[in-house]
């Protein structure tokens, strides 16, 4: 079965994550058929707006960890080059995509599955949902955008919460703090993200566009994801960073040293 799940409906293109067991988590061919597709979705005019979801019990829970760790140990350099490889090129191309993308957030986002919600254009959550920003906990910093997004929703301070105490922000608080803009029960997330996206699919898509392009600010994403590639590929080589993942995977609690 698929990895990415792709329906079109009334204007509609919905994309789901479909790694289920997996918590929808990122490998590196998710992230590459993700990518392509949201690439060529940018280019299709008959999609007038969009719809970013996951299978079964969460959204996405980011990074896949345990092919993170079969590839460090391999001495693959795809796992420090996968920010700029992938990240990088998949925020901006949901950012600069000329239509409008909807993130339906049931369960868990972690990590750069939060991430792909903040660079989208609104978030629906199901009640049940809760955004996550692990990256210390792996001794990582932040990815795809989530430097330049996160503030941007929350402020500057609630963001760095989030970032150095990695404590979960449930749906009610991320609704408060204006995380998401709105939050259904569970069993309706999906329905109520693509009666949204129906919504502005029957709207004037160019304006749309315009007010998306003049919203970004394109210069300052671009140079937070130069600055996230730097660091991530620095923090990435660090010996706590192998010793986080190496101890997430096998379920212990990890030895910091700083180094």
């Amino acid at each position: 079965m698929s990895e990415l799940l792709i329906d079109d409906a009334d204007g509609v293109r919905t994309f789901t994550l479909n790694r289920p067991e997996s918590f929808n988590s990122f490998t590196v061919a998710l992230k590459e058929r993700f990518l392509a597709a949201v690439v060529e979705t940018a280019a299709d005019d008959a999609v007038r707006a969009v719809v970013i979801t996951g299978a079964g019990r969460a959204f996405c829970a980011g990074q896949d960890l345990k092919e993170h760790v079969a590839l460090l140990e391999a001495g693959d350099p795809a796992p420090l080059n996968t920010v700029e490889r992938h990240y990088n090129p998949l925020i901006k191309a949901i950012v600069g995509m000329p239509k409008p993308v909807i993130a339906a957030v049931n369960g868990m986002a972690a990590g750069a599955g939060a991430s792909l919600a903040f660079a989208s254009d609104l978030r629906v959550a199901g009640a049940g949902a809760k955004f996550l920003m692990a990256f210390a906990n792996v001794g990582l910093t932040a990815d795809s955008g989530a430097s330049w997004t996160l503030p941007r929703l929350i402020g500057h301070g609630r963001a760095m919460e989030m970032m150095l105490l990695a404590q979960p922000v449930g749906a009610e608080e991320a609704l408060r703090i204006g995380l998401v803009g709105q939050v259904v029960p569970d069993g309706e997330v999906l329905s109520t993200a693509q009666a949204l996206a129906r919504q502005l699919a029957a709207g004037p898509t160019t304006a749309y566009a315009k007010i998306k392009e003049a919203m970004a600010f394109s210069g300052e994403l671009a140079a937070a994801l130069e600055v996230e590639a730097r660091t991530q590929a620095e923090a990435g080589a660090t010996a706590d960073h192998r010793e986080a993942v190496a101890a997430f995977v096998a379920k212990r609690k990890p030895t910091f040293t700083g180094e």
